[in-house]
């Protein structure tokens, strides 16, 4: 399996890829968003829905665990930290299988309910601004996805 690497100065350009990622996604992808607290996975989210022409305010579903977005393609933003048992039907699977792209953060927690393919972001620190992003693809559509969004990338390595 491959895996790209790529490395952002500042939340701006972990924003600005997003944003560019979010101009080849297609309705039923999912993005699933691991890594360390406060490493960036709400600003990624945030340059995502930019990318889908989403107006509203993005902010962590923490609490409601999903909060869905109109835009270009709606946008399901699920944060399942706080799911107590990852076989609860939360009908994640009418997400994932919906008209839409779904992000989910803290993915490890419902990995019996993901989808076999999709595409997993961690996100690292690597000082106070930078930050490590390591996409992992799993299936074709993915493999082709981070190809595209790697070889059109601008943002500083």
């Amino acid at each position: 399996m491959n895996q790209y690497e790529k490395y952002t100065k500042d939340p701006s350009e972990t924003f600005q890829l997003a944003s560019n990622l979010a101009g080849l996604l297609q309705p039923g992808d999912v993005i699933c968003l691991e890594g360390d607290l406060g490493a960036g996975k709400t600003t990624f989210t945030k340059g995502l829905a930019q990318g889908l022409d989403i107006k509203k305010t993005v902010n962590s579903p923490t609490f409601t665990i999903i909060k869905e977005y109109k835009g270009r393609l709606p946008l399901y933003h699920m944060d399942v930290y706080r799911v107590a048992d990852s076989y609860e039907d939360l009908g994640f699977d009418e997400y994932f299988e919906g008209d839409g792209v779904t992000v989910v953060e803290w993915a490890h927690l419902i990995e019996e309910q993901l989808p076999k393919e999709l595409l997993t972001i961690y996100l690292y620190h690597e000082g106070p601004e930078k930050r490590k992003m390591v996409f992992v693809p799993k299936g074709k559509r993915y493999e082709q996805l981070c190809k595209e969004i790697f070889l059109n990338d601008h943002t500083s390595d």
